[in-house]
């Protein structure tokens, strides 16, 4: 028999898992972590014995609420964790759980993804020490340990705020703050930010504290090169007036987030430009339904809008689910889910000209620069291939290999993409969209498969 089934087990697809089993509708849920919160969320393991409020901060009880959500669903639906959905066709998810390969049928499919970091690299990104803003949450959240003695948090975003201050409230060392955003336009973007004050204000607060607490927050500033020979050892950054010098031995550095949208685009449904977002995401109508009829998408993963809004998406999407399948009639909670995801995608518009995407980095970066660590593509590599006559990002990782790695593209096509763009004198919407190939994750040999 077919399932229903969801991928993701943040806060969009705990709330779609809550809404489906409420409504007498059990899903399969599948999610790649132990322990159901999304990275958001992610919840420490379980000899650890943190506080809710030392993890979370603001948001311990939202955290707290969404994982007594999961802890009491367990038993009411088929809960898969540490399972990786690798690949995605003709109606079936392609799963790997303890080294086990399997494939699952459905009958619907709701896809709660979420998101990752949208890196810039810079002359010596690639040295030990170096981490995605993500990554260096993960560190303190997870393993319960700083990423350095020493650390720079670095480039552009609400995150990068939230996660220095995640620092320094743990008791480690944050060196500095380099926001490549200008204080002029976060002074700009403040009246579109004024539709969710809550949320503004926690901002400002992450802000202020790091200011109050003696640790400098330098605004209009581009990190330029990070040191070191076995690691990080200082970097160098400028601002309107020169460059500057900081000693350190980690930097942690993202400017926002993208979508994890592979196995979206494995399951067919169709993408368009979302200049918001800076990037292509899969279409989607105000409830969630993809183009293909049986394809539901939900959270960051079809568009960055943050946990808040992940969960209203996740219960919008299975609310359009069981609408489809017969099972109610749309409500006045559909409507509100709806109107409120629209104010929260009138705040996002704020915040994207609060954090504005640095434009010049394309045009910046040296030849000599690693893109794609995977495959050991140079920015130079890049622009050899354009100059060759080949924008076509896909043409383009045909001839360098750019994105054809592990990561498929999840580190470097962002970046890839903006060069290819400046060097040939495009629009970065006109080069296209690397293809999602499975796996969309890297697989062991010696799997074992289930008949």
């Amino acid at each position: 028999m077919k399932s229903i089934v969801i991928i993701g087990a943040g806060p969009a697809g705990i709330r779609a898992a809550q809404t489906l089993v409420a409504h007498g509708v059990p899903p399969v849920l599948l999610d790649e972590a132990a322990r159901g919160g999304g990275q958001i969320y992610r919840r420490q393991p379980a000899n650890f014995k943190r506080s809710p409020v030392k993890l979370y901060g603001f948001e311990a009880r939202k955290a707290g609420a969404l994982h007594q959500t999961i802890d009491e669903l367990r038993e009411q639906l088929d809960y898969r964790p540490e399972t990786l959905v690798w690949n995605a066709e003709d109606g079936a998810l392609d799963t790997l759980q303890d080294g086990r390969a399997a494939r699952l049928e459905f009958s619907r499919v709701i896809v709660a993804t979420g998101a990752t970091d949208r890196i810039l690299p810079v002359p010596g990104w690639t040295l030990p020490g170096v981490y995605s803003l993500g990554a260096a949450q993960i560190a303190l959240k997870f393993q319960g340990c700083a990423i350095g003695e020493r650390v720079v948090f670095a480039g552009s975003g609400p995150l990068l705020y939230l996660v220095a201050y995640q620092y320094a409230k743990a008791g480690a060392k944050v060196v500095a703050v380099l926001d490549s955003s200008p204080f002029s336009a976060q002074a700009r973007a403040l009246p579109g930010l004024l539709s969710q004050p809550a949320t503004l204000a926690k901002g400002i607060y992450y802000r202020g504290w790091l200011t109050a607490h003696g640790i400098p927050v330098h605004q209009g500033a581009t990190l330029k090169h990070i040191e070191g020979e076995q690691r990080v050892q200082a970097l160098i950054w400028s601002d309107a007036k020169g460059e500057h010098r900081l000693n350190c031995d980690a930097v942690a550095f993202a400017h926002g987030l993208r979508s994890e949208t592979q196995l979206a685009d494995l399951l067919g449904c169709e993408f368009a430009w979302n200049p918001l977002n800076r990037a292509w995401l899969p279409q989607r109508d105000r409830a969630g339904r993809s183009s293909v009829a049986e394809v539901y998408l939900a959270g960051d993963g079809a568009g960055i809008m943050g946990a808040d809004a992940a969960e209203m998406a996740g219960e919008r999407a299975a609310l359009a689910l069981l609408e489809d399948i017969g099972y109610l009639n749309p409500t006045q909670r559909t409507a509100q889910l709806e109107q409120v995801l629209e104010r929260i995608g009138d705040f996002r518009q704020g915040l994207e000209r609060a954090f504005a995407f640095p434009e010049n980095w394309a045009a910046g970066i040296a030849d000599d620069v690693m893109v794609c660590r995977c495959e050991e593509v140079r920015a130079g590599d890049i622009r050899e291939v354009v100059r060759e006559g080949h924008w076509e990002i896909n043409r383009v990782k045909a001839h360098c290999r750019v994105g054809m790695g592990r990561c498929q593209g999840r580190m470097c096509g962002a970046a890839a993409a903006e060069i290819i763009a400046c060097e040939s004198q495009r629009a970065v919407s006109d080069i296209g969209r690397l293809r999602a190939q499975a796996p969309i994750k890297p697989l062991p040999f010696g799997l074992e498969i289930d008949a």
